[in-house]
């Protein structure tokens, strides 16, 4: 269930795409301004950029961009509208939809949070505990078969119900690795799940501590846009959107605007 939640999930994919996007945007004119993609790892990492504030981490600008068009798509904008007043409430109506969707992912992904708690060396173990477990009551069975009885008849009955389920037990637990293996791949390429193989679910682990770094950042994002679109008049939004970008992350802008010709296409690919 965790394999598919992360898979299919289009607000986590969004996320990545941002970051990556975000990334390039910042690292433009250096070898590691053209990546096609990047370790999970470093969602983990995202809060330890910090602006010019020393308090506004890159994540913190991620999601103050991806919620404005995020909140656009939910309320289905005319792009358009040619009254400012509107527009200017609008904007602040996106933000809060916006947020709401990309807080939701943590509630979207409770299955990945399951995961992250459960030992794949330990569930194994178990497995595995309760196939030997079954080979002693057969033993056990057989001497009994000489005796005969009441017990003989229960076990009998009893192994062959047991054997089944440890036998689908084993088949599934089979299918859930392979399923984490395809996942692993699929966000780390090819080699990303032997280098994980010893520590198959670690994946999990990284998502879950990344969507509790979310939850903390959509927090903060709401009560930065809480206090600083109280007035809704051009002037103060112009410069609210000015400081989050300009101010904090000046070369991300810098880049942003040497790229906007490109920027449409960009904005229709997909991680």
């Amino acid at each position: 269930s965790a394999c598919k939640e992360l898979k299919s999930s289009r607000m986590f994919r969004k996320l990545l795409e941002a970051v990556l996007k975000t990334g390039n945007r910042m690292n433009i004119g250096t070898n590691r301004g053209d990546a096609h993609a990047f370790k999970l790892d470093t969602l983990l990492k995202l809060v330890d950029v910090k602006g010019a504030d020393g308090k506004t981490t890159l994540l913190h600008f991620v999601v103050q961009e991806i919620i404005k068009v995020e909140g656009s798509r939910v309320s289905n904008h005319n792009p358009n509208s040619e009254n400012t007043q509107n527009t200017l409430r609008d904007e602040v109506e996106f933000r809060k939809l916006g947020l709401q969707v990309v807080s939701g992912l943590s509630g979207e992904l409770t299955n990945v949070k399951k995961a992250a708690a459960m030992d794949a060396e330990v569930l194994t173990n178990d497995v595995a505990k309760l196939a030997k477990g079954i080979s002693k009551i057969v033993d056990v069975t057989k001497l009994n078969e000489l005796i005969g009885g009441v017990f003989s008849d229960f076990m009998k009955e009893f192994l062959k119900k047991a054997e089944n389920e440890i036998a689908n037990i084993q088949a599934k637990e089979g299918i859930a690795l392979s399923m984490v293996k395809g996942l692993t791949e699929y966000f780390h390429g090819d080699s990303g799940y032997n280098k994980e193989e010893s520590r198959p679910l670690r994946l999990f682990l990284v998502v879950r501590d990344f969507l509790s770094i979310l939850d903390r950042v959509c927090k903060d994002v709401g009560k930065i846009n809480e206090r600083s679109m109280v007035n809704s008049d051009r002037k103060s939004q112009t410069h609210v959107d000015q400081g989050v970008d300009q101010v904090l992350f000046p070369r991300f802008v810098e880049m942003q605007k040497q790229q906007s010709s490109s920027s449409d296409d960009e904005s229709s690919s997909s991680f």
